[in-house]
């Protein structure tokens, strides 16, 4: 058992009310520049719905991700090293500008310095790109809030797979219609295939908390990382011609702050913190023959942080041990592994994404007292699952590559939290029947509560900071300083007689007054 850790988030679709905040942050923060018009490392999508850029989950067309072969092994659904040379200069699954969106601004100007006239100004749109003229056709959210229409909602890759695989037919009709936002960041994956299409070793997993980057310096620009990732956050910068991607916001997680997407989320649906898994495992997990046991197989590479074993094992490897503690309070690891309520998105790929989602419950209470009954008793719950606006099978071809008993498992947990906490709520003595349905106790129920309803800022962004776990290490940076030259301003020299010379800055309690940290002058006094 090699163990690392990962940083890793969940996020309550039931919260997402699509306003696009962690998105538009997101882009002031790192990709406001030129080169990256069109780049969000966040975006949020409307489901149903093609995503951005347009159809990216359809992989028999971008090739991303991993494909298992006959004999059990896991190869880059892209093709290997001799189908990367042969493309190299040439790639033929790339996405196009056009698939993305190609941005455009206005001409402000216009409306500013057109002279007097009878005809009123208008500000046309032109390209962010190139500054010729465009007729804007497409975006980021160009099917936002559009998720029942039939001309956009009826191109949705999931979709198309529950038609031609399952034969359910989703209606399109106006009193049928259902939609549901869907945020999407990099997945830090486990076993990353962007990271294994790179040929010039410029993506990399960083081993003390699973962040995914790009070496600038590294990159080449062959863009085989961008067909590799099956989830299309990998982009191209045009100006500068490296790949660049989410970087998990790793200098504000380091410090012990929430990515800006999370921070300046207004539903407060993201969650952050840490988990233990077994890095040994990683490859087995990942090729498992049935598409269905990706997602157990997943849950079963998470290591309990309050094993013993587990502990000595951590310890071992090198983790600092507030990273251990903050894995035992991780949110993350409850949502995950202890609530089984956060699912992972496309485990189909094969790639281990550590980005995960609470599939929303909301239209199911409506719908039941639409018939007359009461909408927040459990056991009604219970029983409309199945009859959601949002088919069970939708959901299970997002997040469990078609399994719906996880999803209607979560669900069912979900509606049992809140018939549970209605009758707390109203002074009713609770039904204890109503958790035990779905394999808790009352107990439980209210940690999920707290949690998913209540809990502050520290309980939902549980981070270590990198300069704690790397206490010891900056120990014998006092000893050891770059400045310690000759004549240089961290001279000391050996200790003297007198009591000169080094003096250990860590260990110094600030009390006394060290000759060495405050010397004299040749005349006397301080200098």
């Amino acid at each position: 058992m090699r163990v690392l850790a990962q940083l890793a988030m969940v996020m309550n679709l039931d919260k997402c009310i699509g306003c696009h905040t962690c998105s538009v942050t997101c882009k002031q923060a790192w990709t406001n520049r030129a080169g990256t018009e069109y780049v969000w490392f966040n975006n949020v999508e409307t489901r149903p719905g093609q995503g951005y850029p347009r159809r990216y989950e359809d992989q028999d067309q971008w090739k991303g991700g991993w494909v298992r072969t006959s004999g059990g092994r896991l190869k880059l659904r892209a093709g290997g090293r001799f189908r990367k040379l042969a493309s190299l200069f040439a790639n033929p699954d790339l996405p196009e500008i056009s698939d993305y969106y190609e941005p455009w601004t206005y001409e402000y100007a216009t409306l500013i310095d057109a002279p007097l006239g009878t005809d009123v100004p208008t500000a046309a749109p032109k390209s962010a790109i190139t500054g010729a003229p465009v007729q804007p056709d497409w975006g980021p959210n160009w099917d936002d809030d559009l998720g029942g229409s039939t001309e956009h909602g009826v191109a949705d890759p999931v979709l198309q797979r529950l038609r031609d695989d399952l034969g359910v037919q989703v209606k399109f009709e106006f009193e049928q219609s259902f939609m549901f936002y869907l945020p999407r960041i990099c997945e830090h994956c486990l076993n990353p295939s962007c990271v294994a299409s790179c040929p010039s070793g410029a993506m990399y997993k960083r081993e003390e908390d699973g962040i995914v980057l790009v070496d600038q310096h590294q990159c080449r620009g062959w863009r085989m990382c961008v067909t590799g990732c099956p989830y299309k956050k990998v982009y191209f910068n045009h100006r500068t011609g490296k790949a660049e991607k989410c970087t998990f916001c790793y200098p504000r997680v380091e410090a012990g702050q929430p990515t800006v997407c999370s921070e300046t989320c207004v539903g407060r649906l993201r969650y952050i913190g840490v988990v233990l898994y077994d890095a040994d495992r990683v490859t087995e997990a990942a090729s498992v023959a049935d598409e269905h046991d990706l997602y157990p197989a997943q849950l079963d590479l998470m290591l309990d942080p309050h094993d013993p074993e587990v502990i000595r094992a951590a310890e071992q490897a090198g983790i600092p041990h507030d990273w251990i503690t903050a894995a035992q309070r991780s949110p993350v690891y409850q949502l995950i592994h202890t609530y089984r309520l956060a699912l992972p998105l496309h485990p189909e790929y094969r790639t281990m994404p550590m980005v995960w989602y609470i599939p929303p419950l909301s239209p199911v209470v409506d719908a039941v007292a639409g018939t007359g009954f009461d909408g927040e008793d459990g056991h009604n719950l219970f029983g409309a699952i199945d009859s959601l606006r949002i088919p069970v099978e939708y959901l299970a071809e997002l997040f469990t590559a078609g399994d719906v008993t996880p999803v209607r498992t979560s669900l069912r947990r979900l509606a049992a939290m809140r018939s549970y906490m209605r009758s707390v709520n109203l002074g009713r003595e609770p039904d204890e029947r109503v958790p035990a349905a779905v394999g808790l106790d009352g107990e439980q129920v209210f940690g999920m509560y707290r949690l998913l309803a209540l809990a502050k800022y520290d309980e939902r962004y549980v981070i270590p900071t990198a300069g704690i776990g790397q206490a010891h290490d900056l120990e014998g940076i006092a000893t050891q300083c770059s400045l310690d030259v000759d004549g240089g301003p961290g001279m000391g020299g050996p200790a003297v007689a007198g009591g000169q010379g080094r003096v250990d800055l860590v260990s110094w309690r600030g009390t006394g007054r060290p000759d060495a940290l405050f010397p004299t002058l040749r005349g006397g006094g301080d200098r």
